[in-house]
């Protein structure tokens, strides 16, 4: 209640990737007083044994997890922690460091709870990261989330996950190949069959010899059945441990916020509620389709408790939060996991 009624107030004065940063900063600050990460862990923490999932080798501590994105670069996943998440992605990570797409690029639509965001995975590169993830003082569960260079062409694509893959397999507990973000030109060509066919032979077969670790396709919500069809058939052949589902949508369908303010933003993907229903229509066609034997991480619309009890009974086994947070603020993960447990 709190955040929503004054700090949600003060962050949405300031435009989106401005307020991200700040809350960064301040979170840093914060953490260097003496019992506020405790404070933070009595407050919003759930613990309780019906709450694990063990998915893919892994043991999970509750099966709310933080989406790409939010801590890109690494730069806070041991202080997020503490927040109650069972889990937290970073990334996307590329090889060389990048600016990312031109300023404005991360936009609020406040009476659709969305954001639209053209990023175009800006990020610190590979080495940095790492670094910073060779830092990591507590048992969370860490996700990688790989990708190329925007310069790299598609041809050449698997050359630069293998890059990020060798550094980062040994910090993270598995790997998520983001092959759908419409944010980097082309990219979403990977899920093609003849790109994704070379991409994932590359990657299983460096992984099998050297590290063994799961690894997750990211997928697009805006794939038609055949694709999807293609994908499945993919990744049972290279023995891929699961597929998360979905990333952000190109589409502007439905939308409640005026259509002039949605064109002035420009390209970009858009995640929140609005990307419920096509989120929720994959993992169901996904589910069907493997009867229920592929791992699913559900992220894309989910924004309160009852959505996740949604994506579970639809076929995920865990979901993961990022606009949610953004709009709901901190207890909202508190809530999910109370849901789940009186459910």
């Amino acid at each position: 209640m709190f955040y929503k009624l004054f700090f949600r107030r003060i962050l949405f004065f300031l435009n989106p990737e401005s307020s991200h940063n700040f809350v960064f900063k301040l979170l840093k600050i914060l953490f260097l007083i003496p019992g506020f990460r405790y404070l933070l862990r009595f407050s919003y923490c759930v613990t309780d044994d019906r709450l694990k999932r063990k998915l893919f080798g892994l043991r999970f501590k509750n099966p709310i997890g933080l989406a790409a994105g939010f801590d890109k670069n690494a730069e806070m996943f041991n202080e997020l922690t503490e927040f109650g998440f069972g889990f937290i992605e970073i990334g996307t990570v590329t090889p060389l460091a990048q600016e990312g797409n031109p300023k404005p690029r991360l936009f609020r639509l406040k009476k659709d709870r969305a954001l639209i965001n053209r990023m175009g995975f800006n990020n610190d590169g590979i080495e940095v990261i790492v670094k910073r993830l060779k830092n990591k003082y507590n048992d969370i569960i860490i996700g990688g989330n790989i990708g190329k260079n925007k310069m790299t062409p598609n041809e050449e694509a698997s050359r630069d996950y293998i890059k990020c893959f060798e550094k980062i397999a040994p910090y993270v507990d598995y790997l998520v190949l983001n092959i759908s973000s419409p944010n980097t030109p082309g990219l979403v060509k990977l899920q093609n069959k003849s790109y994704l066919t070379q991409l994932l032979s590359e990657i299983q077969n460096l992984n099998l010899k050297k590290y063994n670790k799961p690894i997750l396709i990211k997928i697009s919500p805006d794939l038609t059945s055949e694709q999807l069809d293609e994908i499945l058939e993919l990744i049972y052949k290279f023995k891929i441990s699961g597929v998360i589902a979905t990333n952000t949508t190109s589409t502007r369908e439905g939308l409640k916020t005026v259509n002039k303010i949605v064109t002035d933003y420009g390209p970009g993907g858009l995640s929140g509620a609005p990307l419920k229903l096509k989120s929720t229509q994959i993992i169901s066609y996904i589910n069907k389709k493997t009867s229920g034997l592929l791992p699913i991480i559900a992220v894309g619309g989910i924004m309160d408790e009852d959505d996740v009890i949604q994506m579970l009974d639809t076929g995920a086994s865990l979901v993961q939060i990022y606009t949610a947070f953004v709009y709901q603020g901190p207890s909202i993960i508190k809530k999910m996991n109370q849901k789940i447990l009186s459910s």
